[in-house]
Formats: structure tokens, C-alpha cells, sequence
């Protein structure tokens, strides 16, 4: 188990005996979804895994590059109107009606252990040594709030443990429209979507569906998470099963108000949201 950070290409590396997660800071400072999956071994560049392309109908960022756009690049908690139209993460509306926010690494640390999350149930370690974590801090200068994404990999088990915290540095007023707990944009849709849901005295039914492009969802605005929908899925390739294949499970701990979102777009790329429904939540 270890999480290794590469100066000289700005990448994170999260693994251990089972599985490898792998962030970078993109070229326009925001954080990049590079490869999540079965461990392979370290080394000082991955860029390899980013796929660029110059699509027609798409906004850039960059003038002159038709390459680098966010509508099109796996991204680790995208934000609202940065050239990215599938939906964000993450939505602050500001005293002067903006919603647009551009977050961009500041700094990092990694440390044993894991921590907790202050008047939320979340999983923990007996001994520092069972986990390791890396805080990333980015900042938006101009709204004045800081975002922290926490990321904690277990060692002993295949799982990576997510949350997010943002922070109003500022005198203004800001609203939280949307706070997800987490985003996972996966490089295609070749996925069964399957979901546990069912009503009382009979919870826990097993549906399933294949990924299409567009959106599917579960949550609850109960409260709770209720006896309808376990604010679990899980996206297995069509033919694992039991025994064998590859399978992401995505759960939240604590029950009460929840998103579970698939969104694939027209090059059939696959984003996953997670966290506190949005209905409600400023």
C-alpha cells in the first residue's frame, strides 16, 4: 500500500496488492482522472492512459488547441461551466448570481491513517498503519472558497474510501447548489448498471440494466435512504459474475438524502456522482 506523488508530471499514485487509482493536475490546474483498476506498477508518467482528440462542436480552452477540452477528458470533481456539459459534481452560486467556479490544485499532503468526518458515520482504522491518505487542497482566488478532496486506500482490502469538503474563505455569501461525495468518469459504457432496491418487507431486489447513453439514477428525498433504493450500485463488464471479472462498487455510509447517477455521453464515456441529493441540499 502506498500513495506516491510524481513531481515532475504532477500525478498521484493510490495502490495496493489489488487495485491502482490514478489523479493528476491537468494542464489548466484542475484534477484529471487518469486510470482506476487493477494494481500495475508505479512509474513516472501515465499520461499515456489520457486520451485526446479534436471532436467538431466542442469548446476549448486553450486557443489554437483543438485538443484539450473538459466536455471530453476524465476529471476528478468537475465543476459547473468550464466547457464540461455533462453534469458537475459540484454547483456554488455566488452573491452576484454566477455559478461558474474554476478550482485549480494549491497544495497536498499524504499521511498514515484515515480520518474521520465530523458529524458523519464513516469508516475508520485501529492502527494508522492500516491505511494511507492524500488531501488535496484547490483553491478559486476569485470567489474566494477552497475545495479539499480527501482520498483514503485501504490496506488490506480493494477499496478507496472519498469525500469532499469546500470552504468559504471569503466574506461573501456562497450556496452550495450540489456537493457530491465523489465523481468516477470511467473511459466507456461497457457496464451493466445494477441496483438494490425494492419497498418494505421485500428490500434489497437486484435490478440491472446496461449502461446507454444519456442518464440513470437512484436516490431517495425521503430523509433517509429508505427501504426503496440501498444507496448502493454496483458496475460489473457483462461477463463477470461471482467468481471472476471486473466490478466497481460505489456505497455511501450514511442514510439520508442520496444521488447514485450514471451519465454517458455521446462518445459513450461513462461519469459516475454519488452524495447528498441536491433537491434540498442548500
Amino acid at each position: 500500500m502506498s500513495i506516491i506523488y510524481h513531481e515532475q508530471t504532477k500525478e498521484f499514485h493510490l495502490y495496493n496488492d489489488s487495485i491502482s487509482y490514478i489523479i493528476k493536475v491537468l494542464r489548466n490546474g484542475q484534477m484529471g482522472q487518469v486510470y482506476f483498476g487493477s494494481s500495475i506498477p508505479d512509474k513516472e508518467d501515465f499520461g499515456y492512459f489520457i486520451e485526446t482528440a479534436h471532436r467538431p462542436m466542442t469548446s476549448y480552452l486553450f486557443e489554437g488547441d483543438l485538443s484539450y477540452s473538459l466536455e471530453h477528458l476524465k476529471q476528478e470533481y468537475p465543476s459547473y461551466g468550464t466547457t464540461d456539459y455533462r453534469e458537475p459534481a459540484f454547483e456554488i452560486l455566488q452573491e452576484n448570481g454566477s455559478r461558474i467556479s474554476d478550482f485549480v490544485y494549491k497544495a497536498h499532503k499524504i499521511y498514515d491513517g484515515k480520518p474521520g468526518l465530523k458529524g458523519l458515520p464513516a469508516i475508520y482504522t485501529e492502527d494508522p498503519g492500516e491505511a494511507q491518505t492524500l488531501e488535496i487542497l484547490l483553491e478559486d482566488t476569485l470567489m474566494g472558497a477552497q475545495l479539499i478532496l480527501c482520498y483514503t486506500i485501504m490496506r488490506d482490502y480493494p477499496v478507496i474510501t472519498r469525500s469532499a469538503k469546500i470552504r468559504n474563505c471569503s466574506a461573501a455569501r456562497l450556496t452550495l447548489a450540489r456537493a457530491m461525495s465523489a465523481c468516477l468518469d470511467l473511459p466507456d459504457k461497457d457496464y451493466e448498471w445494477i441496483q438494490l432496491s425494492g419497498a418494505w418487507s421485500r428490500e434489497r431486489q437486484i435490478k440491472r440494466r446496461a449502461l446507454q447513453q444519456g442518464i440513470q439514477a437512484i436516490g431517495s428525498i425521503r430523509g433517509n435512504s429508505s427501504h426503496n433504493h440501498n444507496p448502493f450500485v454496483a458496475l460489473k463488464r457483462p461477463s463477470a459474475d461471482e467468481f471472476q471479472g471486473e466490478a466497481l462498487g460505489m456505497s455511501l455510509v450514511y442514510s439520508g438524502n442520496f444521488l447514485m447517477q450514471a451519465e454517458v455521453d455521446t462518445y459513450d464515456v461513462s461519469r459516475v456522482l454519488m452524495g447528498i441529493h441536491p433537491i434540498g441540499v442548500s
